[in-house]
């Protein structure tokens, strides 16, 4: 579905970013994987290169802007054009979750708002002017449970989560009659991601030393189908949006929390 295409992602270290990555290739399109540790992405396009696929790797600060459009004109200058950008960047949840609203300084709370909004904007503005010659072009993002569903002891992820949505509907207002559409997706409760695992430390405080199984059982009941998402189900959902198949959608954050979000 993505045969010939040219794909950018931010993250691709992480487990989301990888999976991504590893599905564009497998779907046609060359991937040029950044993330913020050479090893991490490595693991990454060496596996989508053992698979037939075509990859490049290179460590790229998501929140820094010369690094992103110095590597974002390095695709260019080698590949001709950009087709697809996709954040999966993240950071580490520790020391933004766990504490309660009002015992919160405003720098704790302020930082996944910043950290969050701001690599989003640049990575879809700086993608998007290199697509707007070609008119033509997928930016994609992730959002969270939390952007629509009042959780305890989430900080400012919440409200990082809800701007992002809203820049989503910005971005297409602005770039979709131009041809590129924006699109963000809302998964939910994967236990291979680092965020789960840390996101599980905070909760097993709070909710009396609950083992991992127990937790992982918690947030599947909150779903329809009581099971967690799975990262295949996820990235073969990227892909659908990411390719013409997807045409139609933009301007949009896509459900992807199985019933714990009712729509």
């Amino acid at each position: 579905m993505l045969k010939n295409k040219v794909a950018v992602i931010y993250g691709g270290g992480g487990a989301i970013g990888g999976a991504v990555a590893r599905a564009f290739a497998s779907e046609g399109a060359k991937v040029y994987v950044t993330g913020h540790r050479q090893a991490s992405i490595d693991v990454v396009t060496k596996e989508i290169k053992a698979a037939g696929g075509i990859a490049e790797s290179a460590v790229v600060d998501a929140l820094d802007e010369a690094a992103i459009d110095k590597h974002l004109q390095s695709v260019v200058d080698k590949a001709g054009r950009i087709d697809i950008s996709f954040n999966a960047a993240g950071i580490p949840i520790t020391n933004i979750l766990g504490v309660p609203l009002v015992d919160m300084d405003v720098t704790q709370f302020s930082l996944p708002i910043e950290a969050y909004t701001k690599s989003y904007f640049l990575t879809a503005r700086l993608a998007a002017r290199r697509m707007l010659p070609n008119k033509s072009g997928v930016i994609m993002t992730l959002s969270a449970l939390p952007a629509r569903l009042g959780t305890p002891l989430n900080g400012g992820y919440g409200p990082a989560m809800a701007a992002k949505e809203a820049l989503t509907r910005d971005l297409s207002s602005a770039l979709a009659p131009h041809g590129i559409r924006v699109v963000a997706l809302r998964p939910h409760g994967m236990p291979e991601t680092s965020m789960m695992k840390e996101l599980y430390q905070i909760k097993a405080k709070s909710m009396g030393g609950i083992t991992w199984d127990q937790f992982e059982g918690y947030i599947a009941n909150m779903s329809h189908v009581r099971r967690v998402m799975k990262l295949a189900e996820l990235s073969s959902m990227v892909v659908f949006i990411a390719s013409d198949k997807g045409s139609g959608m933009t301007g949009t954050t896509v459900n992807l929390t199985m019933g714990s979000l009712d729509d």
